[in-house]
């Protein structure tokens, strides 16, 4: 249907304009009965509705609905594909509730392993919680409804996140922390952004311009409307200027009244609120439009098979040293309380209240599994008690293999607040030791919404991580464990030794004013390969029950240049005897020289079904925008002349090829040359190397001769050394007066090279 928005905008009294600015309550916005402005419902997302039950004024009780894979699950997945399942079974259910936008998906950087939402969030890494994020958006409005991405920006913890300023460099912000963002928007356009509560270097989300506007809009060429999260807009008035459209849930008037206020004095154009109510107004039209048509019928069993179905897709076999799959028939112990009550979601706004929970334990059961059942420890406290250690510790000892149901209680992770430690539970860890102590055949099932330590992890036989696999997780763990399923996850994050070796373990989370990201760049795995240090189990890393053989990997070109692209190719076979999804991955290494950049970043990626002995061939396209790195005095991406590594593999610590290829550019970063740039930096940059060359071979032994310091540092590496960090000026120091003549004609022949 035609909407004239700007005409109705134009009949519109200021106080309309402002009070369509802010909800009507906690999940619709506001009407302007007499020009048929209808209203729009929200509802909490990601991974499921949680819709208030319309029978019932509480804005806490909400509907039946259907809790799919959290965001740490189905990122697991690797496969923006599932995503996109996952996004259009939330579209149809939220068709049949009346829901015009969810409120999802979640997609900030996974910082550190305390953040108390990391269960909602995607990953560590911008490329693969962007891709994820445009499969989900691209799903949920298929349907007909539509999204809201968030938390935008830089929102990567829970302590004092209503206040606390995320301070880093901008070219952190740019590589690290706005790219799934930016990915989400050019690919899948969500009608909706969702701007965080936190101050993102001293500005409040709700009132960047920055963020809102220059970035959102004009960079990324974003459609729909900006609204705030719960009580996140600190200014009113900063905020519309900004870009800020809409606020959620409203202030009872107070700030609409503001609005108002603000355009009668003067200090808020007029003009900028207009532009704030055309684009509600499409969105509101357009989810008018879309609930118009004949609404589908709700399935929420249907749905919950679905659930199960990628719950299968999401898990990652950690380690398995031989005891699975279980061997039908065989004598299996399950123990712990995650057993019987698993646990399948995170806390807080997106708790879902679910139409039915498959436990593992009910689905042994009712598939003839030979399994007994031992609590060993309750699956939502931290309690120990010995006689009910003793009779897990007997049951396994006369079992073929124990399974041990662990993770942290929900009262360990949720929203509004950060974990303190990485730990599970000191009963579980215990009991898990003394298990593997007299079973060797003992398999630890998590269900954790992000990494833990695992001081057991080389005692125990195989590691399975559930992380909340939504409601079917039961269902999806007895597949899994014995054979009916071939695991196919691969982490999305790393799984650190310990808190101490996290990138931003001294700075997390700040002093409740500030949070420093020192790490800059280094988030991740890129901070633990930069560090080569030892790590639990690595980005990207799990197993599956058959293998997987990388060959004929090969570039269309040894060479390419910006505005150009090369293509990667290679063959991946299923050497097993299980059809199997492998997931590759494809990194790119810097080779130029260019400080500061991470030993590899992921950049491509995809999931490849294959029968046994099928082989199949994967193509990526790579363009100089792979290569890049943001460089703020261009303030732009670029990326240097010269060779960069093309690294193929199963995990950013398992490369099965490595490729070759060199890059060229016209563009350069800019170079000031004066006194005291140095030879070392004049040596590197291709139109001043061959001129400083000269100079150097002209000096002779005058520069490093006498003046060197004595034979035992007069070293080739340490001539090099002294002269690379020599400034211009130096040859006067140590070239003597016939050298002091050289150095105007030098900056003068040298400036004019880099021009």
């Amino acid at each position: 249907m035609e909407h004239n928005i700007p005409e109705l905008v134009a009949q519109l009294t200021l106080e309309e304009k402002a009070g369509l600015c802010s909800g009507a309550d906690f999940w619709h916005t506001k009407t302007v009965e007499r020009l048929g402005i209808p209203t729009l419902m929200v509802s909490d997302g990601p991974h499921g509705l949680r819709t208030q039950d319309p029978e019932r004024d509480d804005p806490n009780h909400s509907r039946k609905a259907v809790c799919f894979p959290a965001g740490c699950s189905a990122a697991a997945s690797f496969d923006p594909d599932l995503a996109r399942r996952e996004g259009a079974a939330i579209g149809r259910e939220a068709r049949a509730f009346g829901v015009g936008v969810v409120l999802g998906p979640a997609i900030n950087i996974k910082r550190s392993p305390l953040c108390g939402r990391n269960f909602e969030y995607y990953s560590e890494d911008p490329v693969l919680a962007g891709e994820l994020a445009a499969g989900y958006i691209n799903g949920v409005q298929s349907q007909g409804v539509g999204t809201s991405i968030k938390h935008f920006a830089a929102n990567s913890q829970e302590y004092r996140r209503m206040s606390a300023s995320s301070d880093m460099t901008e070219r952190t912000l740019r590589e690290i922390y706005l790219p799934a963002f930016e990915t989400a928007v050019k690919k899948s356009q969500p009608w909706t952004v969702m701007c965080s509560y936190n101050r993102v270097n001293d500005v409040f989300a709700s009132e960047n311009r920055m963020l809102l506007t220059d970035i959102l809009r004009t960079e990324w060429n974003f459609k729909g409307f900006v609204m705030s999260d719960w009580g996140a807009v600190a200014d009113r008035v900063k905020g519309v200027a900004a870009g800020l459209d809409l606020e959620m849930p409203g202030s009872g008037g107070v700030n609409d009244a503001k609005i108002v206020a603000a355009v009668k004095a003067g200090t808020l154009s007029e003009a900028a609120l207009d532009k704030a109510v055309i684009r509600i107004l499409n969105i509101v039209f357009r989810a008018a439009d879309e609930a118009a048509a004949p609404a589908p019928e709700l399935d929420l069993k249907g749905d919950h098979t679905i659930a199960a179905e990628l719950a299968k897709e999401c898990a990652v076999l950690l380690q398995n040293r031989g005891v699975l799959p279980l061997k039908k028939g065989s004598k299996v112990v399950y123990i712990g309380g995650f057993a019987k009550t698993p646990r399948y979601q995170g806390g807080g706004s997106s708790h879902i209240n679910t139409i039915r929970v498959d436990s593992a334990l009910e689905m042994a059961e009712s598939h003839g599994r030979r399994v007994s059942y031992v609590e060993g420890f309750p699956a939502d406290l931290d309690q120990r008690e010995e006689e009910e250690f003793l009779r897990a510790v007997s049951a396994a000892a006369e079992a073929d293999a124990a399974v041990i149901f662990a993770g942290l209680p929900e009262s360990f992770e949720s929203e509004g607040f950060d974990r303190s430690h990485m730990r599970l539970p000191e009963s579980q860890n215990n009991l898990i030791a003394r298990v593997a102590a007299v079973q060797k055949n003992t398999v630890v099932v998590l269900h954790t919404g992000s990494p833990v330590e695992c001081p057991w992890a080389n005692d125990v036989n195989a590691v399975l991580c559930m992380y909340l696999g939504g409601e079917g997780v039961g269902a999806a763990a007895d597949a899994l464990l014995w054979g009916d399923a071939n695991p196919s996850g691969r982490l999305p994050e790393t799984w650190p030794l310990r808190l101490e070796d996290t990138p931003c373990y001294l700075d997390f989370p700040g002093d409740g004013r500030h949070v420093e990201y020192r790490e800059g760049v280094y988030v991740g795995y890129r901070w633990y390969d930069a560090r080569k240090m030892p790590v639990l189990w690595p980005f990207g890393d799990g197993l599956s029950y058959t293998g997987f053989v990388y060959r004929n990997a090969q570039l269309t070109a040894d060479e390419f240049a910006e505005g150009d692209s090369v293509r990667v190719r290679v063959s991946v076979k299923n050497v097993g005897m299980m059809p199997g999804k492998e997931v590759v991955q494809l990194y790119v290494a810097d080779c130029t020289g260019t400080t500061g950049r991470p030993p590899k970043e992921l950049r491509k990626f995809v999931k490849v079904k294959l029968e046994p002995g099928e082989e199949k061939q994967v193509e990526f396209t790579l363009t100089a925008q792979d290569l890049s790195y943001y460089d703020e005095t261009l303030g732009s991406w670029y990326a240097a002349p010269g060779e960069y590594k093309i690294l193929l593999g199963h995990s950013s610590r398992d490369i099965h090829a490595t490729l070759s290829v060199r890059f060229s550019t016209p563009r350069r970063r800019p170079f000031v040359i004066d006194e005291n740039t140095t030879i070392g930096e004049l040596s590197k940059d291709d139109r001043t190397a061959g001129i400083i060359q000269q100079v150097l071979a002209q000096a002779g032994n005058a520069l490093t001769g006498g003046n060197a310091g004595g034979s035992e540092i007069a070293s080739s590496e340490a001539v090099a050394q002294m002269l690379d960090s020599m400034p211009l000026r130096g040859i006067v120091n140590f070239g003597g007066p016939a050298a002091a003549g050289m150095i105007t004609p030098l900056l003068e022949i040298l400036r004019a090279a880099i021009q």
